[in-house]
């Protein structure tokens, strides 16, 4: 056994930290009632917007990204409203969960963990059993590694002047092509321990002006998550309640990041990685857990026959130091995630792969070493040299290691 474990997180949350943004928390010392704090503030929400694809107002708030997910609820409606929500896994039914909260009455679409949702049938519910004052949606279930088809979503909902999008995009923003304006999306909820590459203690909101007319009329009780009174303060670079000064200052560096390779990049680079996870899986005999949708976020992996996912989590942490997530809930010991969002390269996931190839061998699956690495480095390859629509991601020759 060697010496030296370096831990590597390859989870879908927290993910790798960006050292710039790290670097940058170390010296923050700013009040966040300064005008130093409040000029870091504005040009943060600015840099915010392009990260979402928007031109809307895009809050942040300090919490987990649920308590933008329950923002979104407690701003939009009132007493006696129904919703439409769909549930394919844990985070869709934490929706579902909400609502319950709130006492909104709420009618699911649910699919199989690990199926996409049957667009017919959500426009069906729209159209057979509203009125609904919102809808309800993950763009990227990552408990089960769906996709789900947000725009065709939007598309739908957009018939109904009176009825919001929400989108939990908390995995879905900087891997997935999301266009908030365009397509007619009212909420999209972020985290900022995701593909923006900071700790957790961040959430985000990026709200249109049919959502802010509709919570003009919300009767929900609030306080805390007010975004009405959240809008007022950010405009002038201050926030309602004292923020995670150190947070920010971070994102701010992340920020410019971004900036600097472009949003379509970091998506690019998601996107590769995931498809070369798909091909490296199948090529060790192992079956996708979201075959018919697989999202670029993270990819869920089956465990082998007679195999629990969590013997494979464990020796992976154990022999080599990489944290992988398990199944959560009933997919618990079934399947194992792997995440690609944020400050991940192609040498992460060779490494990880590798390393997965030894602990399937040691673990009785009959492996050919190598035969997994070796069909993602034809993916990354045929990327590279421009034989998939995209090209190279730039990301790949810009992440540095230092």
């Amino acid at each position: 056994m060697p010496g030296i474990i370096k831990e590597r997180l390859f989870t879908p949350g927290p993910t790798p930290l960006l050292m710039e943004g790290q670097a940058r928390t170390l010296t923050a010392a700013l009040h966040h009632r300064t005008e130093a704090f409040r000029k870091l503030m504005r040009e943060t929400i600015e840099n915010l917007k392009y990260f979402f694809n928007t031109k809307s107002d895009v809050l942040i708030v300090t919490s987990s990204g649920t308590g933008a997910m329950e923002g979104s609820f407690a701003n939009l409606l009132s007493p006696g409203e129904r919703v439409l929500i769909g549930a394919a896994g844990k985070f869709g039914e934490r929706w579902v969960e909400l609502a319950a909260g709130f006492g909104i009455e709420a009618v699911k679409v649910e699919a199989p963990y690990g199926q996409p949702l049957a667009m017919d049938e959500m426009g069906a519910r729209l159209k057979n059993d509203g009125p609904f004052r919102a809808v309800f949606v993950q763009a990227t279930e990552s408990s089960t590694g769906v996709s789900h088809d947000v725009q065709t979503l939007a598309a739908l909902v957009r018939q109904y002047p009176e009825t919001c999008l929400v989108v939990d995009a908390i995995t879905g923003l900087g891997t997935t092509d999301l266009r908030p304006d365009e397509w007619g999306l009212d909420i999209v909820v972020g985290g900022s321990q995701k593909a923006l590459m900071i700790p957790p203690g961040l959430a985000f909101a990026c709200v249109s002006e049919k959502a802010w007319k509709q919570m003009e009329k919300s009767k929900l009780p609030r306080y805390y998550f007010d975004l009405a009174r959240e809008r007022k303060n950010q405009a002038k670079g201050e926030s309602s309640w004292t923020p995670a000064t150190t947070l920010v200052v971070a994102l701010h560096a992340t920020l410019n990041y971004i900036r600097q390779i472009g949003r379509e990049n970091l998506i690019a680079n998601a996107a590769t990685l995931a498809e070369s996870t798909r091909a490296a899986a199948k090529a060790l005999g192992l079956k996708l857990f979201a075959a018919a949708s697989p999202a670029n976020a993270l990819t869920a992996v089956c465990a082998p026959e007679g195999m629990d996912s969590g013997s494979i989590v464990t020796e992976l942490r154990s022999r080599f130091g990489a944290i992988v997530a398990n199944g959560q809930g009933s997919m618990r010991g079934k399947i194992f995630r792997l995440a690609h969002l944020g400050y991940f390269d192609a040498p992460d996931l060779f490494a990880l792969l590798a390393a997965l190839e030894i602990v399937l061998s040691r673990l009785g699956h009959r492996v050919e070493l190598g035969s997994g690495v070796r069909a993602a480095q034809e993916i990354y390859l045929a990327h590279a040299d421009g034989k998939v629509e995209g090209g190279e991601s730039k990301v790949q020759s810009q992440v540095q290691r230092s």
